[in-house]
């Protein structure tokens, strides 16, 4: 019904910079909530930021400062600036939208298949 297609993953050094993009194709009526959560390897997917269909934004902690989200709904995509980069942001990136695919209005989580992002030291 929803393909999620991401990309922009990469290698980079230590304090560069990558930017993720996400977006959404298919049984689309409307788009909520849109967000990106990591996963490192041997540790539990966290979350990374989110962004409401308003705009409003949430980063954790650890990326706060860092990163950026934002959307473009008319292309129905998300994207995360990430700057100054870390060892530690070595995950494999995983977008997750929250998608209404009729008139009745009942959103459905959908993620991507997750873009790998690997910073060395």
């Amino acid at each position: 019904q929803v393909q999620l297609v991401e990309s922009g993953g990469g290698a980079v050094q230590a304090g560069g910079s990558l930017r993720l993009s996400c977006a959404a194709s298919g049984r689309i009526f409307s788009i909520g909530s849109m967000g990106w959560h990591r996963q490192a390897p041997g540790k539990q997917r966290e979350l990374v930021a989110t962004i409401t269909s308003g705009g409003s934004t949430n980063y954790a902690d650890a990326v706060k400062g860092r990163f950026t989200i934002s959307r473009d709904n008319s292309k129905n995509t998300v994207y995360l600036q990430m700057n100054s980069l870390k060892p530690e942001d070595t995950a494999v990136y995983y977008c997750n939208l929250g998608v209404q695919t009729s008139s009745w209005p009942v959103y459905s989580p959908y993620w991507g298949q997750g873009t790998q992002v690997t910073v060395s030291s």
